[in-house]
């Protein structure tokens, strides 16, 4: 699950439905998205990635995207599918992926979509979990905490002038507001899941949805989660739905984000978890403290051109025997290797900086120059495999090493003071798909 899943296509009507399936728990769980998204950025994106990894770990994952919007084919704004349409597109997904019945998770304008599929079939759905979401959003005098038009519309103004450039961030996610590495992407999924003007048809239509007259005939094991100061929808919309929907679960956490994958998403996930399996499995063994190496080597493309395969397979060979031995003299686990790249965790990161120096020191014998970049995090325990956000942060400090250097991020300074290793500021960077900035440190062998 750390690369991309494939995406298939599922035929509704003349349209095709973008889907991915992901995971093989023992049932079934249908993922319907906000206003946009997009299957295959969303592995991109560090945080919703784990999102999804999680949900994976215990169910047979299936993520679509709607109509319009995303993979999937795209539609003139003045004709937006309706919620019914919508639906159509949502059974033709799980017929496509041989899902005869499935639990479905819900997020903010996907809210209604799993309210009227849920109370119109429910010989498909097993459980509804509907997390930031709203049976209407637009006020009314019976519906006082709903949103102001004018307030909406000039919402839809901002959204319409500044798409793409990862606009209304302090609305959808306040924690993240001057984060800089979150706004860049938040950019890019606006960029790839839909166009201005579909991402505005679309946001005005939802003001225009009322769900309310179903709320009663929902009658499925039903889990509504909110957060407490949600800015952009009031946790008095999860309130109203708590009351209205017979049987109903519900839980508030506390928090200001709308987006479902920022802030404290795992309390999310252990909710979602806990209900529809009764357990939660993410505990303290599934994770672990780890230093993150990765290595490859520069100009290898050129480098296999000048001596041909055999030779440079050959060349490649010896350049791995010398980094495994280095790896166990370090104590580095070798986690894996791509072409030229190489992948490794070590229990202490001293030990991960001396090896990637003497890993560094034997490929420029074989004629070689490797960069390598370093950082300590709490990984994922997959099976012989690891994983998570510092992953891909090390992956990413790599990226900005340039050859035969060894770059760190600044916990990994930190974390060998004392050491009598020297270090070279580099300054702050933001890294792709990384949210925030991040301070990195060239590696002095000469000076350690």
């Amino acid at each position: 699950m750390d690369e991309t899943p494939e995406t298939r296509y599922a035929k509704s009507g003349d349209f095709h439905i973008a889907y991915q399936v992901v995971g093989n728990g023992p049932f079934d769980l249908v993922f319907i998205p906000g206003f946009i998204s997009s299957v295959e950025y969303c592995w991109e994106d560090p945080r919703i990635a784990h999102f999804y990894r999680r949900l994976a770990s215990f169910a047979r994952l299936i993520l679509f995207d709607k109509r319009g919007t995303g993979m999937s084919d795209p539609v003139p704004v003045e004709q937006l599918p309706s919620l019914e349409q919508r639906m159509d597109d949502v059974r033709a997904v799980m017929d496509a992926a041989g899902s005869k019945r499935a639990a479905l998770v819900g997020v903010s304008e996907g809210g209604p979509l799993s309210l009227l599929f849920g109370a119109t079939h429910p010989d498909r759905v097993s459980a509804m979990v509907i997390i930031g979401t709203f049976a209407r959003v637009a006020w009314a005098p019976d519906y006082p905490f709903g949103v102001q038009a004018d307030l909406w519309h000039g919402l839809l103004k901002r959204m319409a002038e500044g798409w793409g450039k990862g606009v209304l961030l302090s609305a959808f996610a306040p924690s993240l507001k001057n984060d800089a590495g979150a706004r860049h992407s938040w950019a890019r999924l606006q960029r790839r899941a839909s166009s201005p003007g579909a991402a505005v048809a679309v946001m005005r239509m939802a003001y225009e949805i009322d769900t309310r007259s179903i709320l009663s005939a929902v009658r499925l094991p039903t889990l509504i989660l909110h957060r407490r100061e949600d800015l952009l929808v009031s946790v008095e919309h999860a309130r109203y739905l708590a009351r209205e929907i017979p049987g109903a679960k519900y839980v508030e956490l506390p928090g200001t984000d709308h987006f479902f994958w920022t802030g404290d998403a795992d309390a999310y996930l252990d909710e979602v978890e806990e209900f529809l399996t009764g357990e939660r499995h993410a505990g303290e063994t599934d994770r672990v403290l780890a230093t993150i190496l990765f290595a490859d080597i520069v100009g290898s493309t050129e480098r296999a051109a000048e001596l041909g395969d055999a030779r440079w397979h050959a060349l490649l060979d010896s350049y791995y025997s010398v980094a495994r031995r280095q790896l166990v003299r370090f104590r580095g686990r070798e986690i894996d290797t791509a072409g030229d790249g190489l992948f490794a965790a070590f229990d202490g990161p001293a030990r991960a900086i001396r090896c990637a120096a003497a890993i560094g020191s034997g490929a420029r014998l074989l004629g070689l120059d490797i960069r390598v970049g370093a950082h300590t995090g709490e990984c994922e325990v997959m099976g012989d495999k690891i994983g998570g956000i510092a992953v891909h942060i090390g992956a990413r400090v790599a990226a900005q090493a340039g050859p035969g250097e060894v770059m760190v991020s600044s916990t990994v300074k930190d974390l060998v003071a004392g050491s009598g290793m020297a270090f070279q500021d580099r300054g702050s960077h933001a890294l792709k798909g990384v949210p925030g900035e991040w301070h990195l440190y060239c590696f002095m062998p000469t000076q350690a």
